[in-house]
């Protein structure tokens, strides 16, 4: 987690004071429509979850797994908006009222309505005191807002952020009333395909592989109360080899006395089925070590989960305590009998099948309708006989990872996209200073984010040329800033020797590089089989995949052609394939299930026992 108060003074200049709310007509508290006035707007196509959605009920499972407290206060729900023109500042009255955690966009917002580069969208909400008396601090936790979001409480500034896909976090203690209502404001600017910022496959024309914009609150906001001496971060580092885990606290607030006297100690416990397993105790900045003796590896055959519990004491007081969980569990590259390389997870080679994952809903975007829906698509993935998944140019929010770690779904995660996009043949893109700055940023944010995940087992720092220039340079960055996973050197065409992973993309395909010395060679996309099914189509008309069929027969005959295409590439060396893809996208109709989730496309039984033939 980071806190973002001081930091701001580098960012884009901007007329704070024309835009704070201080310095217009004072809101009136409990001025929010009454919630049985609100409906989802009635939009293309609608999953089955979407009637579960309401005012009372948005996303209400606390956000965060890895790092969990008892107290807490979720913010989502309806919530007042207003698109103005960029340089306005804050309305004197709003539009309506908005879903709170669905982006504006979206049928689930309610409002189904776009913003443009051009307009600012203002969200304002009021909430009970918190008591901060006990010298406790209150902080305010936004999951994700895309893009450029600014933040006042009470008319106080209390802090922004830029960056659509990863979570942030401001302490407004002091912004509180004593008493009373409290007032909170968020002002956001999202340039889309306008701007050099990440943004995935959101363009402001959508088009083909080009999605609906999503603009502002995406993710659930909350509160919660932490001591003075908080826990802050945690970071997890398995190691199956020592057969210990390491331990890595950050504290915020902490007053640098040692662990003597009353100074501040950190204990963690790994627990087995309710018992304490292993433990470790250190002063604040110190390296703990559980030894995890006869470890539960985790896989997809086996996902287990240790429980976590870190504490942090004064004087044998606990101060603050966390509840978090951990896999033990290896991924390296390895060579087989054959002398081939090979991604090996826990030192045994294994081949990674699975499929290219956008993450994207017909009703809520990049929202899922309720937390049920997110784990739908782990479990269905499951069923069907994958034991990975490829997440594209998107970054899901925490509880999505939780199910892949629970139900045991390795996970190749891509950085979104921004800026221009190189060809087959071209050079590194040439960014501006600030451009590569905020790519920077935004992807260690993003590996800050999810590192302790252990489903995520590869970075895909750039897909097809998409926005990718310095690839050596930011390759080399990423391993050294998490040597716990591999680094794909890129997905697609534009390979330049680096990384882990050699990468290519062949549709229908299949397709595999030359087995190499040094690097995996693996099909990152392929198939892309289309069937439109009627009833359950973003659009009627002009719908599309790379190879289109007119009957569920076709198409699993074809795909079955697929997989024993595969067969001999798997035995020369190909260590990991990526079939697109999970789900239909808007006009895209290459998905295994429709973009509704009504209809898994594929005889489920007959295609999971087609996969397991890879896994040999």
């Amino acid at each position: 987690m980071r806190c973002v108060t001081s930091l701001m003074l580098s960012l884009i200049l901007f007329t704070i004071a024309a835009l704070a709310p201080s310095a217009c007509a004072p809101s009136e508290p409990g001025s929010e429509p009454a919630p049985d006035t609100w409906q989802p707007v009635a939009g293309p196509l609608m999953t089955r979850w979407a009637a579960e959605v309401g005012p009372d009920n948005a996303h209400p499972e606390y956000p965060r797994p890895q790092m969990v407290r008892d107290g807490w206060l979720n913010l989502n729900g309806l919530w007042e908006y207003a698109v103005r023109p960029g340089q306005a500042g804050l309305p004197e009255s709003f539009d309506g009222q908005v879903l709170v955690p669905f982006a504006v966009e979206s049928a689930l917002s309610g409002v189904m309505q776009r913003v443009g580069e051009g307009n600012r969208l203002w969200y304002r909400r009021h909430f009970e005191a918190t008591d901060t008396s006990e010298g406790n601090r209150a902080l305010l936790h936004f999951g994700a807002v895309d893009w450029h979001a600014i933040v006042w409480v009470n008319g106080v500034w209390v802090g922004e952020h830029k960056g659509g896909y990863t979570p942030f976090t401001l302490d407004v203690t002091d912004a509180l009333a004593d008493e009373g209502e409290q007032e909170v404001v968020v002002s956001v600017w999202d340039p889309t395909n306008a701007g050099f910022q990440p943004r995935g496959k959101q363009v402001n024309e959508p088009r083909g592989i080009w999605y609906t914009p999503v603009t502002g609150i995406w993710q659930t906001v909350w509160m919660e109360l932490v001591p003075a001496s908080a826990i802050a971060g945690l970071t997890l580092v398995p190691d199956i080899d020592a057969g210990v885990l390491r331990v890595s606290v950050s504290v915020s607030g902490a007053d640098g006395m040692d662990t003597a006297g009353s100074g501040l100690v950190l204990r963690a416990e790994a627990i087995d089925g309710g018992q304490v397993v292993a433990s470790a105790s250190g002063a604040t900045g110190d390296e703990l070590e559980l030894e995890i003796a006869n470890a539960k590896l985790w896989s997809p055959d086996s996902p287990f989960l240790y429980d976590l519990r870190i504490e942090l004491e004064r004087d044998a007081e606990t101060v603050d305590e966390v509840g978090s969980y951990f896999g033990m569990r290896k991924i390296s590259l390895g060579v087989d009998e054959n002398g081939v390389n090979r991604l090996m997870l826990n030192n045994e080679p294994l081949f990674q099948y699975g499929t290219l994952d956008q993450g994207w809903w017909p009703d809520g975007l990049y929202t899922a309708p309720t937390d049920a829906a997110l784990r739908s698509d782990v479990e269905v993935l499951k069923q069907l006989g994958f034991n990975m998944t490829r997440k594209h140019v998107k970054v899901e929010p925490a509880r999505w990872y939780y199910h892949c770690d629970q139900l045991g779904l390795l996970v190749w995660q891509d950085m979104p996209n921004g800026d221009g996009h190189i060809g087959r043949e071209d050079p590194d893109l040439e960014r501006s200073a600030e451009s590569a700055s905020n790519y920077m940023r935004e992807l260690g944010e993003m590996i800050d984010l999810l590192r302790n995940q252990p489903s995520i087992v590869v970075w895909v720092p750039f897909n097809e040329g998409w926005g990718q220039f310095n690839t050596d340079g930011i390759l080399d960055w990423v391993r050294d800033y998490d040597p716990s996973r591999l680094v794909d050197g890129p997905s697609g065409w534009t390979d330049r020797g680096s990384g882990d992973i050699h990468d290519i993309h062949a549709y229908p395909g299949p397709a595999m590089p030359e087995p190499e010395s040094a690097r995996a060679v693996v099909l990152g996309e392929f198939g892309g089989l289309g069937l439109p099914v009627d009833g359950h189509l973003w659009r009627d008309q002009d719908n599309w995949g790379y190879e289109s069929f007119e009957t569920r027969q076709e198409l699993q005959a074809a795909y079955e052609a697929l997989i024993q295409e595969l067969l001999p590439m798997v035995e020369a060396g190909l260590a990991a394939a990526i079939y697109t893809q999970t789900t239909d996208v808007e006009i895209e109709v290459n998905g295994l299930m429709t973009y509704d989730r009504a209809v898994v496309k594929l005889d489920i039984e007959s295609m999971a026992q087609a996969n397991r033939q890879l896994y040999r």
